[in-house]
This record gives structure tokens, sequence and C-alpha cells, in this order.
């Protein structure tokens, strides 16, 4: 009876961490301050992680079935910065490279934190670049100066972040994330992201060699274990 008793808790509590998730923020502009909302959902983040998990809901990760070598070099774009600056993904060759769909008002906004924890923890071995995207449930209404200091104020958010642009396929889907979901380009993957806080991991030679869906943490095991493979 008590697991039964814990299996429908566990399933009402999904439930309703899917509601927080999946609803979007009424407001048209992204305070610096967090919301009532937003501070619900940084607070029930790490219960969501793990129910999420024990449910399997957006757990998937890819991994290319050997060693691939992209046929179009990533280094060869470049993407805007949130200040409106260019940047060269050439900047970032030699290093591993996690880039990932972020948004403002979502479930997984908690991540921010984590992310910013693994950038700490691997600084000057790895870099990370987010892109707040405001295709999932309109979750990334902001303008670019208010995500930069929701960002840095809530979260202390040190890691590059891109100009909000559209992650998901279509005429208007950011080069970047074109490539790290055209086959044709990266070698092997098609998947974009599914949800805010999707993840891809380049090696040090500008090779797609993971995605991760975002209910997996970027400080869980299988996320390191690819993060930490040596150079091939």
């Amino acid at each position: 009876m008590q697991l039964l008793s814990s299996i429908k808790f566990n399933r009402s509590f999904l439930l309703a961490c899917m509601f927080l998730i999946g609803c979007s923020c009424s407001s048209s502009k992204i305070q610096t301050d967090m919301s009532a909302r937003q501070k619900v959902l940084k607070s029930v983040y790490p219960a969501l992680t793990k129910i999420t998990r024990f449910f399997g809901v957006k757990t998937d990760v890819k991994t290319p079935p050997s060693k691939v070598v992209a046929p179009v070099s990533l280094y060869d774009y470049s993407f805007e910065g949130i200040a409106g600056d260019t940047v060269s993904m050439k900047n970032f060759s030699g290093k591993k490279l996690v880039i990932v769909n972020t948004a403002s008002d979502c479930g997984y906004t908690g991540q921010y934190e984590e992310l910013q924890q693994l950038y700490n923890q691997e600084k000057g071995t790895i870099e990370i670049i987010g892109f707040p995207a405001n295709d999932f449930k309109q979750q990334e209404k902001g303008s670019n100066e208010s995500i930069a200091a929701f960002c840095k104020k809530n979260y202390g958010v040190s890691f590059p972040l891109a100009s909000k642009a559209v992650v998901v396929k279509g005429k208007v889907q950011h080069h970047v994330f074109n490539w790290l979901s055209d086959p044709a380009k990266n070698g092997w993957n098609g998947r974009d992201p599914v949800w805010n806080f999707s993840k891809y991991i380049i090696d040090e030679k500008g090779n797609l060699i993971g995605y991760f869906d975002p209910g997996v943490s970027p400080l869980s095991k299988e996320f390191l274990a690819i993060l930490h493979a040596p150079q091939s």
C-alpha cells in the first residue's frame, strides 16, 4: 500500500511539474527579479528532475554509433552574442563545448545553476554557450538585455549567451542549431531540441559527440562521461 501511495503521489507531482514546465508566462517582459512563478519553478527543480527521470520524461541521450568527423565544420559559423557582438565558433576550437537552448520561465530554468557550476568546475577545459529561445510555450519573452540581467542576477551566469534565436527546425532556425540537427552537416544527428535546455556536446576538434534531453542534468554521470571522453 505504501508503494502504491508513493507511485500515486509521484504521478500527481509529475503532472503538477509538467504543468509548470508547459505553462507560459502571462507577462510580455521578463523582469530582472524573479516572478512568483519563477521562484516556485526554481524551488521545485531538484524534485522535478528526480521525478521526471523516474518516469523517463525527456531523458533521451544520443551518441554517434562510431567515430564521426563532421562533413561541414562547425568552426565555419559564427553567432551574435547577447550584447550584439559577433562571435566566431573558431574561438572554441581545442576545448569541449556545450551548446544549450535556454529559457527564463521554464521548469528547467534551474538548470542554469547546474550549468554555471559545471562551467566553474571545468573552467579552462570546456566552454558553454546558452542560446535563449522562445520556441517552447513562449517561455523566453524578454529582450536580450533583460535575459542577460536575469541570468546574471538570479543564477550568476558568466558563460557566454547568444542573442535570442529560433532553435527548432524550419526556415529561420539558427544556423548553429541547423548544423547540430542536420546529419548532412554534423555527420550523424538529426535531433533538434525537444524542449528548453536540450544539450549538445562538441569535442575539441569540432565534432558532435552527444545530444541530451532537458531531463538529463549537465552534472549527471552520463553527461560527464561524454564530456570527459578523451580526445580521439
